[in-house]
């Protein structure tokens, strides 16, 4: 075969080729195989408690057992699919659930609406038992509001010594950390100043232990000087309380129009998580403050409004295949009953009762379509700001890996069958990334209690052992070995 340029010729282009491309490898390394939370839980640091996590759960299943006690009023309520044709009567739902119990795999397969209900209740019941809350902010910003320095202060050391208590009763959720107040000029000062004395006290009361996945959020980011800033201090900090090199981890929330677009109309999401020094492990939009700071009336601030989607969507262009994760905001409008009975044991009337129903059936169905919305598009974590949001929460989140379970582990199956015969004879798999993403999905949903391993393992192939490697090529090297 003919050829003009000699392979010689090309070798300074091929080695530039080369080094570009590790570098682009390095800043676009993809997200990492491990554990994410499916929602941050924000709640005041006056308020916390070591065993919060616990308490939320609590709270979470009696809003339940109040407002929704089987899985079809449940089901009604938030607006899975299909729930319209599922019975009202509580007898004829008792008799749909015992037929499921005894014959599981038919009535998935006669009765699918029912099926699909249940199984969906049945987890969100069993999640909020054994582990309600994914990963928690102890907040001294909107949560907790401006109090006087000695009140914070004071505040800050509390905290930390329920952290320490959490941390030796293994209470702490699998997540955790602090929100601190945004760096501005007015509040620098006093957000460095909690952050200091909390981490202080912290290590003093753990001998330098820091929860596992620990992270600090700082709000209301715009300058990459305050991300930089939050980093040195944080590096600072390290070596003096004991804590291992880099483990403060930054969470960024972008609530700014100056975290999208910096004063010279560039895009600001990389340059602020590149001022973090690889601290930075996730961006979080905040939709109402950002839609408040582009002078949007407080009445026209859903979190579904364009300016909100606009923002959302330059910030995954932005950070598509780094390493960081991003969350979405909270639903505002909480799923809590408008009547509470007296304190000396006065009833609700019929009105009332139904009225409370109705007002946490809406909570309910808002925050589920809401959080339906964010996972189809791309957001895979959100805020919750009240422990009665958590079963619509995970009914999202359940309800989203299951309705695509069957077509996803199909196509699971169809890639590792090509993957091993491309490998057989010696030819490139090209779909690496598309299977890689159909494991992500079933890693994750492992991961928030929607699937069970055990599950898992029939309708794809993958043993707990491989599920735990989390890596598609890894597996393959594996069978191939």
């Amino acid at each position: 075969m003919n050829r003009t340029l000699p392979p010689e010729s090309l070798q300074e282009i091929n080695a530039r080729l080369e080094q570009a491309h590790k570098i682009h490898q390095k800043r676009y390394p993809g997200l990492s195989a491990g554990r994410a939370p499916v929602h941050v839980v924000y709640g005041g640091a006056h308020l916390f408690r070591s065993g919060i996590a616990r308490r939320l759960g609590d709270l979470a299943l009696k809003s339940m057992q109040d407002y929704a006690p089987d899985f079809a009023s449940f089901a009604k309520a938030v607006g899975l699919p299909g729930s319209s044709k599922l019975p009202e009567s509580r007898e004829a739902v008792a008799a749909i659930q015992k037929s499921i119990e005894d014959d599981p795999k038919t009535a998935q397969r006669e009765n699918r609406s029912a099926w699909f209900a249940q199984a969906i209740y049945q987890r969100v019941s069993s999640k909020l038992r054994r582990e309600p809350v994914e990963d928690f902010r102890i907040d001294f910003e909107d949560g907790y509001g401006n109090r006087p320095d000695a009140e914070e202060d004071g505040h800050a050391i509390a905290t930390a010594n329920e952290v320490g208590a959490g941390l030796n009763a293994g209470e702490l959720p699998p997540f955790f950390g602090i929100r601190i107040k945004p760096l501005t000029e007015e509040l620098r000062e006093r957000s460095l100043r909690t952050l200091d004395i909390f981490l202080t006290a912290v290590a003093a009361k753990t001998r330098g232990e820091l929860p596992k996945n620990f992270r600090i959020t700082l709000p209301k980011v715009s300058l990459p000087d305050e991300v930089a800033a939050l980093a040195d201090v944080c590096a600072r900090l390290e070596p003096l309380l004991d804590f291992e090199p880099g483990a403060l981890r930054i969470e960024l929330m972008i609530e700014t129009p100056q975290a999208i677009l910096n004063e010279r109309g560039d895009v600001n999401l990389l340059p602020l998580v590149s001022a973090a020094r690889g601290r930075c492990v996730a961006v979080h939009f905040g939709p109402y403050d950002y839609t408040a700071s582009l002078q949007i009336a407080a009445a026209y601030q859903p979190i579904v409004h364009p300016a909100s989607d606009f923002a959302r969507s330059v910030a995954q262009v932005a950070l598509a295949g780094t390493d960081i994760r991003l969350g979405d905001g909270p639903t505002n409008i909480m799923p809590i009953p408008p009547y509470r009975e007296g304190k000396d044991g006065d009833q609700l009337s019929a009105r009332q009762i139904e009225e409370n129903r109705a007002a946490v059936h809406r909570g309910w169905k808002l925050h589920f379509e809401n959080i339906r919305r964010s996972l189809a598009n791309g957001y895979y974590v959100g805020w919750d700001l009240h422990p009665a949001q958590l079963p619509a929460r995970y009914a999202a989140v359940y309800s989203f890996f299951l309705e695509n379970l069957d077509s996803s582990a199909q196509r699971l199956r169809n890639f590792i069958e090509k993957a091993a015969q491309a490998t057989r004879v010696g030819q490139i798999f090209d779909d690496a990334a598309m299977a890689q993403g159909l494991l992500n999905y079933f890693v994750q949903a492992i991961n928030c209690g929607a699937l069970a391993p055990e599950e898992v393992q029939p309708l794809t192939g993958l043993s707990p052992a491989e599920l735990r490697i989390g890596s598609f090529a890894k597996i393959l090297a594996g069978r191939d070995a």
